[in-house]
């Protein structure tokens, strides 16, 4: 690959090190300093800046506006107020706050950017979407904008305790078409399995991307989901392992039936039936709504890292928890009902680093994870 992005011809996802070029070059910039943690194998994480704005509702600039032209329209009608984000906050749940984000882009034409909450953030329930100015959707950057970025945050479940620095979101980019066919997915796990059983490469459901299914099968007293509590403490996302769990989520245990019935509304975490692996050449996001799966969404956050379920001894495969919610009605699933689809995407070139334990990946051995912020349970399994 041609050290700058813009200079070659191919289509892909910008890997770490064309990342590090990008904040060398000055096309990705903040204040302060960005920081190594911030970078991923293929993304970067953004960072909260000093201020934030509770408003009245959600909104887009749309196509002739900025975002700080939206916001004084606000704080003329008394819509808004001002949050210091130089000391902790509280964002309550059920309020939507707008924030400005410490980078900011001026972007080649070439390179397009695109925004996803990260795991940690969607595990809490906590609504993230990235705006830009004169924009007409969430979480996209269109190819050469130059500008500041803004982060709405929506808590649904819990109230959180947030400060300037904090990373609630992060940012891919990209250049062209970057999304794989079926065709060329089936031809990825034929030379480097996508999805395992058992740690054994496994027969992949491929149509219009990869298809996981939700692991509800009893395992004693170990839980098949996490239902969040309507009523529970503040959460600050400074502290990690701090929290008891069962102060923030009701365990489900599984039945002999493997079934669930979701209630409406309420907030789940399960996980994949399935070990899924991204190689060192794609990245992958979940998509979060399908009706074809049912009138429920599940995953509400987190791009798929490339190296994410892999394993040096050839083994491999990790699940991927699931966050979900159902909509309107109750909705039964059932043990081994597919739920979901990755869409793996390819990148320009293999990062310098991968997802895992040598990058301090907080769930690279994950099976059904809490968020980072809580104390791990102890897993029982069957008698």
């Amino acid at each position: 690959m041609a050290s700058d992005p813009t200079d070659t011809a191919d289509h892909g996802i910008l890997p770490i090190q064309s990342l590090r070029a990008g904040i060398r070059a000055g096309w990705i910039a903040a204040e302060p300093a960005i920081l190594d943690a911030q970078l991923q194998p293929a993304s970067l994480d953004l960072r909260l800046g000093s201020r934030a704005f509770r408003v009245v509702s959600s909104f887009l600039p749309g196509p002739e506006r900025t975002v700080e032209q939206k916001l004084d329209d606000l704080q003329r009608s008394q819509e808004m107020y001002e949050l210091d984000l130089g000391k902790p906050t509280v964002l309550e749940r059920g309020c939507v706050y707008i924030v400005p984000l410490a980078e900011s882009l001026a972007l080649p034409a070439a390179i397009s950017g695109i925004a996803s909450p990260k795991s940690s953030t969607g595990r809490l329930d906590v609504f993230t979407r990235l705006i830009v100015d004169r924009a007409s959707g969430f979480e996209q950057v269109p190819a050469g904008y130059k500008g500041p970025m803004y982060l709405e945050i929506a808590p649904r479940t819990f109230s959180i305790v947030v400060r300037a620095g904090d990373r609630l979101n992060q940012v891919r980019f990209r250049v062209g078409a970057t999304g794989t066919s079926d065709r060329q997915l089936r031809e990825a796990h034929d030379l480097d399995p996508v999805v395992f059983a058992g740690g054994a490469s496994a027969e992949a459901v491929i149509a219009d991307g990869l298809w996981v299914s939700v692991d509800l099968a009893a395992r004693g007293d170990d839980p098949v989901a996490y239902r969040a509590r309507r009523h529970a403490p503040l959460l600050d996302i400074s502290r990690v392992a701090h929290y008891d769990p069962l102060d923030f989520w009701e365990p489900i245990r599984g039945d002999a039936a493997g079934r669930l019935i979701l209630n409406p509304d309420d907030f789940y975490l399960m996980a994949s039936r399935e070990g899924v692996r991204v190689p060192p050449g794609y990245s992958a996001e979940m998509v979060p709504y399908d009706t074809a799966a049912g009138e429920f969404r599940v995953h509400y956050a987190g791009f798929f890292d490339p190296g994410f379920g892999h394993r040096p001894d050839g083994t491999g495969g990790t699940p991927a928890v699931l966050e979900v919610r159902s909509h309107d009605v109750p909705f039964a699933l059932e043990h081994g009902q597919r739920v979901a689809r990755l869409k793996y995407e390819r990148l320009l070139a293999v990062p310098d680093v991968l997802y895992g334990r040598d990058l301090g990946s907080n769930y690279a051995d994950q099976r059904l994870t809490l968020a980072k912020f809580f104390r791990p349970l102890p897993r029982r399994g069957a008698p």
